[in-house]
Protein backbone atom coordinates (compact mmCIF):
# COMPACT_ATOMS: atom_id res chain seq x y z
CA UNK A 1 0.00 0.00 0.00
CA UNK A 2 2.90 2.25 0.97
CA UNK A 3 6.47 2.08 0.71
CA UNK A 4 9.06 5.16 2.11
CA UNK A 5 12.52 3.89 0.52
CA UNK A 6 15.52 5.91 1.65
CA UNK A 7 13.57 8.82 2.96
CA UNK A 8 15.24 11.14 4.92
CA UNK A 9 15.03 14.97 6.47
CA UNK A 10 16.88 18.06 7.74
CA UNK A 11 16.35 21.27 8.84
CA UNK A 12 19.44 22.75 8.44
CA UNK A 13 22.29 21.11 10.20
CA UNK A 14 19.51 19.09 12.23
CA UNK A 15 18.94 15.55 10.83
CA UNK A 16 15.14 15.22 11.93
CA UNK A 17 14.80 11.43 10.10
CA UNK A 18 18.06 9.18 9.14
CA UNK A 19 17.37 7.41 5.70
CA UNK A 20 14.46 5.20 6.10
CA UNK A 21 13.00 2.43 4.40
CA UNK A 22 8.98 1.39 5.89
CA UNK A 23 6.86 -0.57 3.84
CA UNK A 24 2.77 -0.80 4.85
CA UNK A 25 1.05 -3.74 3.76
CA UNK A 26 -2.76 -3.11 3.10
CA UNK A 27 -4.75 -4.16 5.85
CA UNK A 28 -2.44 -3.76 8.32
CA UNK A 29 -1.85 -0.66 11.70
CA UNK A 30 1.61 0.55 11.97
CA UNK A 31 2.16 2.38 15.16
CA UNK A 32 5.12 4.81 15.33
CA UNK A 33 6.48 5.31 18.80
CA UNK A 34 9.94 6.39 20.33
CA UNK A 35 11.01 9.71 22.35
CA UNK A 36 9.97 13.30 21.70
CA UNK A 37 12.21 14.31 18.49
CA UNK A 38 12.64 10.71 17.20
CA UNK A 39 11.50 11.73 14.00
CA UNK A 40 7.49 9.88 14.43
CA UNK A 41 5.54 12.72 13.19
CA UNK A 42 8.07 14.37 10.57
CA UNK A 43 7.88 10.72 9.10
CA UNK A 44 4.13 10.90 9.02
CA UNK A 45 4.40 14.43 7.34
CA UNK A 46 6.71 13.09 4.53
CA UNK A 47 3.93 10.10 3.80
CA UNK A 48 1.40 13.11 3.63
CA UNK A 49 3.61 15.51 1.59
CA UNK A 50 3.38 18.09 4.17
CA UNK A 51 6.99 17.99 4.39
CA UNK A 52 9.47 17.41 1.56
CA UNK A 53 12.42 14.83 1.61
CA UNK A 54 15.74 15.55 1.19
CA UNK A 55 16.38 12.23 -0.21
CA UNK A 56 14.09 9.13 -1.06
CA UNK A 57 10.80 8.24 -2.12
CA UNK A 58 7.38 8.12 -1.03
CA UNK A 59 5.38 5.27 -3.30
CA UNK A 60 1.41 4.47 -3.05
CA UNK A 61 0.28 1.30 -4.46
CA UNK A 62 3.63 0.75 -5.74
CA UNK A 63 3.65 4.15 -7.70
CA UNK A 64 6.17 6.51 -6.81
CA UNK A 65 4.45 10.13 -5.76
CA UNK A 66 6.08 12.98 -7.63
CA UNK A 67 5.89 16.65 -6.98
CA UNK A 68 2.92 17.04 -9.45
CA UNK A 69 0.88 14.20 -7.44
CA UNK A 70 0.28 14.83 -3.81
CA UNK A 71 -3.04 16.57 -4.67
CA UNK A 72 -4.37 13.70 -6.00
CA UNK A 73 -2.35 11.08 -3.44
CA UNK A 74 -3.97 13.18 -0.35
CA UNK A 75 -7.23 12.42 -1.45
CA UNK A 76 -6.76 8.80 -1.10
CA UNK A 77 -5.44 9.84 2.76
CA UNK A 78 -7.28 10.69 5.91
CA UNK A 79 -5.63 12.49 8.54
CA UNK A 80 -6.51 13.03 12.42
CA UNK A 81 -4.22 15.50 13.76
CA UNK A 82 -3.29 15.96 17.70
CA UNK A 83 -6.83 17.62 19.06
CA UNK A 84 -8.64 16.82 16.26
CA UNK A 85 -8.18 19.72 14.14
CA UNK A 86 -11.53 20.49 14.08
CA UNK A 87 -12.54 24.06 12.43
CA UNK A 88 -14.55 25.86 15.40
CA UNK A 89 -17.01 28.08 13.11
CA UNK A 90 -18.17 24.92 11.43
CA UNK A 91 -20.55 22.64 12.99
CA UNK A 92 -19.69 19.08 13.33
CA UNK A 93 -21.46 18.12 10.42
CA UNK A 94 -19.90 20.59 8.33
CA UNK A 95 -16.42 19.92 9.74
CA UNK A 96 -17.20 15.89 8.32
CA UNK A 97 -18.72 17.19 5.18
CA UNK A 98 -16.55 20.02 4.62
CA UNK A 99 -14.07 18.06 1.73
CA UNK A 100 -17.31 16.02 -0.05
CA UNK A 101 -18.77 19.51 -0.19
CA UNK A 102 -15.69 20.78 -2.38
CA UNK A 103 -15.50 17.75 -4.77
CA UNK A 104 -19.22 18.63 -5.76
CA UNK A 105 -20.92 15.62 -3.69
CA UNK A 106 -24.62 15.62 -4.17
CA UNK A 107 -26.32 16.61 -0.71
CA UNK A 108 -28.04 12.81 -0.42
CA UNK A 109 -24.88 11.08 -0.39
CA UNK A 110 -23.10 13.31 1.90
CA UNK A 111 -26.14 12.69 4.08
CA UNK A 112 -26.09 9.30 3.73
CA UNK A 113 -22.40 8.78 4.22
CA UNK A 114 -22.26 11.00 7.37
CA UNK A 115 -24.87 9.21 8.42
CA UNK A 116 -22.89 5.80 8.51
CA UNK A 117 -20.00 6.80 10.12
CA UNK A 118 -22.17 8.63 12.73
CA UNK A 119 -22.77 5.04 13.93
CA UNK A 120 -19.69 3.32 13.05
CA UNK A 121 -17.84 5.49 15.64
CA UNK A 122 -21.04 5.74 18.04
CA UNK A 123 -21.84 9.51 17.87
CA UNK A 124 -25.33 10.91 18.77
CA UNK A 125 -26.96 12.30 15.66
CA UNK A 126 -27.27 15.25 17.80
CA UNK A 127 -23.64 16.34 18.38
CA UNK A 128 -23.85 16.77 14.64
CA UNK A 129 -25.33 19.94 14.90
CA UNK A 130 -22.88 21.60 17.71
CA UNK A 131 -19.95 23.49 17.15
CA UNK A 132 -16.51 21.88 18.23
CA UNK A 133 -16.55 24.00 21.49
CA UNK A 134 -19.94 22.44 22.41
CA UNK A 135 -18.23 18.82 22.61
CA UNK A 136 -16.68 16.57 24.71
CA UNK A 137 -13.12 15.48 24.29
CA UNK A 138 -13.70 12.26 22.43
CA UNK A 139 -16.83 13.45 20.66
CA UNK A 140 -14.28 16.06 19.09
CA UNK A 141 -12.13 12.93 18.53
CA UNK A 142 -15.37 11.04 16.67
CA UNK A 143 -15.81 14.08 14.83
CA UNK A 144 -12.06 14.43 13.58
CA UNK A 145 -12.04 10.78 12.69
CA UNK A 146 -15.31 10.70 10.79
CA UNK A 147 -13.75 13.47 8.56
CA UNK A 148 -11.17 11.49 7.86
CA UNK A 149 -13.07 8.53 6.90
CA UNK A 150 -15.26 10.72 4.89
CA UNK A 151 -13.99 10.09 1.26
CA UNK A 152 -13.57 6.43 2.27
CA UNK A 153 -9.57 6.77 1.89
CA UNK A 154 -7.10 4.21 1.36
CA UNK A 155 -4.60 5.07 4.12
CA UNK A 156 -5.55 6.62 7.50
CA UNK A 157 -3.12 8.15 9.16
CA UNK A 158 -3.29 9.73 12.90
CA UNK A 159 -0.96 11.80 14.47
CA UNK A 160 -1.35 11.28 18.35
CA UNK A 161 -5.07 11.28 18.09
CA UNK A 162 -5.90 10.77 21.43
CA UNK A 163 -2.84 12.58 23.38
CA UNK A 164 -5.13 15.19 25.03
CA UNK A 165 -7.51 12.81 26.65
CA UNK A 166 -8.12 11.95 29.83
CA UNK A 167 -7.24 8.07 30.36
CA UNK A 168 -10.82 6.41 30.66
CA UNK A 169 -11.98 8.38 27.65
CA UNK A 170 -8.36 7.69 26.41
CA UNK A 171 -8.73 3.47 26.81
CA UNK A 172 -12.13 3.62 25.80
CA UNK A 173 -11.47 5.09 22.20
CA UNK A 174 -8.86 2.84 21.81
CA UNK A 175 -10.53 -0.22 22.01
CA UNK A 176 -13.32 1.75 19.75
CA UNK A 177 -10.16 2.85 17.16
CA UNK A 178 -9.25 -0.98 17.11
CA UNK A 179 -12.56 -2.88 16.14
CA UNK A 180 -12.88 0.09 13.67
CA UNK A 181 -9.96 -0.56 11.65
CA UNK A 182 -10.67 -4.06 11.79
CA UNK A 183 -14.15 -3.89 10.74
CA UNK A 184 -12.98 -1.49 8.06
CA UNK A 185 -9.76 -3.11 6.67
CA UNK A 186 -8.24 -0.26 6.42
CA UNK A 187 -4.25 0.54 6.13
CA UNK A 188 -3.39 2.55 9.04
CA UNK A 189 -0.43 4.40 10.32
CA UNK A 190 -0.52 6.12 13.70
CA UNK A 191 1.93 8.38 15.79
CA UNK A 192 1.95 7.49 19.01
CA UNK A 193 4.05 8.27 22.98
CA UNK A 194 1.82 5.51 24.49
CA UNK A 195 3.55 1.97 23.97
CA UNK A 196 0.58 0.64 25.80
CA UNK A 197 -1.48 2.17 23.27
CA UNK A 198 0.89 1.55 19.97
CA UNK A 199 0.61 -2.33 21.16
CA UNK A 200 -3.23 -2.21 21.42
CA UNK A 201 -3.55 -0.23 18.13
CA UNK A 202 -1.55 -1.61 15.92
CA UNK A 203 -0.44 -5.12 14.26
CA UNK A 204 3.07 -4.09 14.74
CA UNK A 205 5.21 -1.52 16.55
CA UNK A 206 7.78 1.10 14.85
CA UNK A 207 10.42 2.44 17.63
CA UNK A 208 12.60 4.83 16.46
CA UNK A 209 15.23 6.71 18.32
CA UNK A 210 17.00 9.71 16.80
CA UNK A 211 15.43 10.09 13.33
CA UNK A 212 16.17 5.97 12.99
CA UNK A 213 14.07 3.07 13.05
CA UNK A 214 15.53 1.13 16.06
CA UNK A 215 13.41 -1.93 15.29
CA UNK A 216 10.34 -3.17 14.36
CA UNK A 217 8.01 -6.12 15.48
CA UNK A 218 5.08 -6.25 18.24
CA UNK A 219 5.72 -5.95 21.62
CA UNK A 220 6.51 -9.45 22.89
CA UNK A 221 9.23 -9.06 19.90
CA UNK A 222 10.45 -5.82 21.41
CA UNK A 223 10.17 -6.88 25.39
CA UNK A 224 11.75 -10.31 24.97
CA UNK A 225 14.11 -9.76 21.89
CA UNK A 226 15.11 -6.31 21.77
CA UNK A 227 17.36 -4.92 19.25
CA UNK A 228 19.80 -2.98 21.75
CA UNK A 229 20.43 -1.77 24.90
CA UNK A 230 17.74 1.32 24.54
CA UNK A 231 15.07 -0.56 23.29
CA UNK A 232 15.19 -2.45 26.56
CA UNK A 233 15.19 0.80 27.99
CA UNK A 234 12.28 2.30 27.00
CA UNK A 235 10.08 -0.78 27.29
CA UNK A 236 11.29 -0.88 30.67
CA UNK A 237 10.18 2.53 31.48
CA UNK A 238 6.73 1.24 30.36
CA UNK A 239 6.44 -1.83 32.29
CA UNK A 240 7.57 0.05 35.38
CA UNK A 241 4.82 0.66 38.10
Amino acid sequence: MLELCGVSVSFGTLVALQPTDLTLEPGQVTALIGPSGCGKSTLLRCVMGLVTPNTGTVALDGAPIGAAGWAAARLRMGYVIQEGGLFPHLTARGNVSLMAEHLGWEADRIADRIDSLRGLVQLPSEALDRHPGALSGGQRQRIALMRALMLDPALLLLDEPLGALDPMIRADLQRELRAIFTDLGKTVLVVTHDLTEAARLGDRIVLLRDGDIVQTGTLPDLRERPATPFVTRFVSAWDAP
